[in-house]
């Protein structure tokens, strides 16, 4: 049998290796989005891998291994934190390190504590998990308690948006409260893209939080949410502007989002914007509304409702409402 030999280059088409040329030299045109001869760098996946067996772990027998006991519980519990604090103490020297190379180009090899903080870190972070525990059993509770539609609070584990992305936040809000660059956002901004819901790691969170339906929230970094707050889909708790410095560059680190106070509730599509915004304990925020001033503790804040207009099917008569 004769040999298939490889087909022409078929004329006026560029080579391979033209190809590879032309792609490696945007590599080094461009450096913002390449990540080459740096070996420090969280693995995405990896660090996702991490948040679901972490998803195992705090809701025990509803993902991964099922039918836990009394007598096996110890054993699968003692097996995932083994191999949990290792695969996250890796991520987290990684996420070091790299942060030492944006400070200082190359610091990252020479980094000698952050094998150490890595370590320190992890263990804290397991350490905390307990009371993390707590505070999603009290969303979980919120969640069903603010849902009719809710038939128990194993439906919420299992199916409710808001409840997989307040857990993603909690642990993420840990990690970063621990001082660990890059992946909290990973985390979170994983959730985002899996439920729609955009929560900063950094946003401060009370308990019992709940968000029915939830897709299109956002809630910003240095957002302060107190305890028993309900959300509904499409609100944002934003910035209303950025402060830029005498260069024309943004000013970091400065509060930017709203405060919502114990006890709020905001209907879908409102927009809360701005670091000096402050809904008072109590209050209610309608749907649409768009706000940027402060509210008292206890008021009600609604949108004029709009004028609907009717027609009759044949055309005839038209009438206001």
């Amino acid at each position: 049998m004769a040999e298939l030999q490889p087909s022409s280059q078929p004329a006026g088409r560029p080579t391979l290796d033209e190809l590879v040329e032309k792609v490696l030299g945007s590599y080094q045109s461009d450096p913002r989005i390449q990540h080459i001869d740096a070996s420090f760098l969280p693995s995405r996946d990896r660090a996702i891998d991490v948040l679901d067996r972490l998803r195992e772990l705090v809701f025990p027998g509803f993902y991964g291994r099922q039918k836990l006991t009394n007598e096996n519980i110890r054993a699968h519990v003692s097996d995932m934190i083994e191999s949990l604090r290792v695969a996250l103490e890796r991520q987290v020297e990684d996420a070091l390190r790299y942060s030492e190379n944006l400070r200082d180009e190359g610091r990252g090899d020479a980094c000698e504590q952050c094998a150490t903080k890595a370590k320190e870190i992890t263990d804290a972070f397991f350490m905390r998990l307990p009371e993390v525990r707590i505070i999603l059993a009290l969303d979980v509770e919120a969640a069903f308690a603010g849902d009719p539609a809710a038939t128990n609070t194993d439906e919420a584990v299992f199916c409710y948006p808001g409840v997989y992305a307040v857990f993603v936040y909690r642990v993420a809000h840990e990690l970063f409260k621990l001082g660990v660059p890059l992946l909290p956002r990973i985390w979170t901004e994983h959730a985002h893209g899996m439920v729609g819901i955009d929560i900063h790691p950094g946003a401060t969170i009370g308990r019992s939080f709940f968000i029915d339906h939830g897709t299109g929230v956002v809630i910003g970094e240095t957002a302060e949410i107190g305890s028993r707050v309900k959300l509904y889909q499409g609100v944002t708790i934003g910035a209303m502007s950025f402060a830029k410095d005498e260069r024309g560059e943004l000013i970091r680190g400065t509060k930017r989002h709203p405060t919502i106070e114990d006890d709020v509730v905001i209907y879908a599509g409102a927009t809360i914007l701005g670091g000096n915004t402050i809904v008072g304990k109590g209050s209610v925020i309608g749907a649409n509304v768009f706000l940027t001033k402060s509210v008292p503790p206890g008021h009600r804040v609604t949108m004029k409702p709009p004028e609907l207009k009717f027609r009759s099917a044949d055309g005839n008569g038209m009438r206001g409402q």
